[in-house]
């Protein structure tokens, strides 16, 4: 049987295989791309707005305080950021694989439910008067009292795509997947209390809140279109984070559960043998796996796991 080098789970040497395994997500996120495509060219319902419900749409036109090119630096970029560091340290191809195919999958169907809710529900802005009538002058149909916009095609279009917001949506999306899957390295519910984790869990949750509230600020959405889009968000992070990682208080919380599913497989067919890191004579380690141990408190990123454990008993047997 071949030797399989314990810790040897790079980009070199399982990257393909794994991303191979996978191919299917990958187009699947493709196609997701090109619906999100679509859905942006398509024309939104264009809600009737009667003469007196401008009342509540005359809010001053604002510039974004959050652009929206920063929208994926924030969600998607800092994330990537914090993955790759973490694969700096642990030298894991399965872990950095699932968490950037997750986090895709969790921005991208989000923005999907998000362009299609906006495009079917065409609800104004609370800036809606200014988008209709740049001018301030406004003209409403004598029969309905419906108004007769004559601003830009654009901006009118826009004008029409309120409820849900997509910068709160993207960002809940995103940083709600970041905050799920720290909350598993760093064992922030390992039953020890320590909030200390609890706040660097929170941390990204929150800025997705500052995020969502700068969208009411600018007048840009109504409260509504920030709650809704950020409930959406956080729930599709919450199922896609959950396909590929266990939950976090989970024993196996640190690992993705292709890794441990390939771990497990190996054990059961007998293919793991122990080779000897050349440079310090003494076995490589893939984790540290469960240690008795009478140390309390602290925060550390140890990956204990009962997985694990068959591979431990089987170095004891080798030794």
């Amino acid at each position: 049987m071949p030797d399989i080098q314990l810790g040897a789970h790079t980009l070199r040497s399982h990257g393909a295989k794994v991303a191979k395994c996978h191919i299917y997500d990958w187009i699947l996120l493709l196609l997701l791309v090109l619906i999100d495509i679509i859905l942006n060219v398509v024309e939104p319902f264009h809600r009737f707005v009667g003469k007196d419900m401008l009342t509540d749409l005359r809010y001053p036109l604002k510039g974004n305080t959050v652009p929206l090119w920063a929208v994926p630096l924030i969600a998607i970029l800092l994330p990537f950021i914090i993955f790759i560091t973490i694969y700096i340290k642990r030298r894991n191809a399965y872990d950095l694989h699932q968490a950037i195919l997750g986090l895709l999958f969790s921005v991208l169907i989000t923005s999907v439910l998000t362009d299609a809710i906006k495009d079917a529900v065409g609800r104004p802005r609370p800036d809606f008067f200014w988008c209709c009538f740049p001018d301030g002058k406004d003209f409403y149909d004598n029969v309905t009292t419906g108004v007769i916009c004559h601003g830009e095609k654009s901006v009118i279009k826009e004008g029409h795509k309120s409820f849900p917001s997509g910068h709160s949506s993207w960002s809940f999306a995103g940083l709600g997947f970041l905050a799920w899957y720290l909350s598993g390295k760093i064992r922030a519910f390992d039953c020890r209390g320590h909030v200390a984790k609890l706040c660097i869990v929170l941390l990204p949750l929150l800025s997705a809140t500052l995020i969502a509230i700068s969208r009411v600020d600018d007048y840009w959405h109504h409260w509504q279109d920030v709650f809704a889009g950020g409930f959406l968000g956080l729930i599709v992070a919450s199922f896609c984070y959950l396909q590929f990682f266990p939950p976090p208080y989970d024993a196996n919380g640190w690992w993705p559960h292709a890794y441990l599913q390939a771990i497990a497989d190996l054990c059961h067919n007998g293919q793991i043998s122990v080779m000897t890191n050349t440079f310090n004579s003494r076995p490589l380690e893939i984790e540290t796996v469960y240690v008795s141990s009478n140390v309390h408190g602290g925060m550390n990123m140890s990956d204990t796991s009962p997985v694990l454990d068959i591979m431990e008993a089987g170095r004891r047997c080798q030794s």
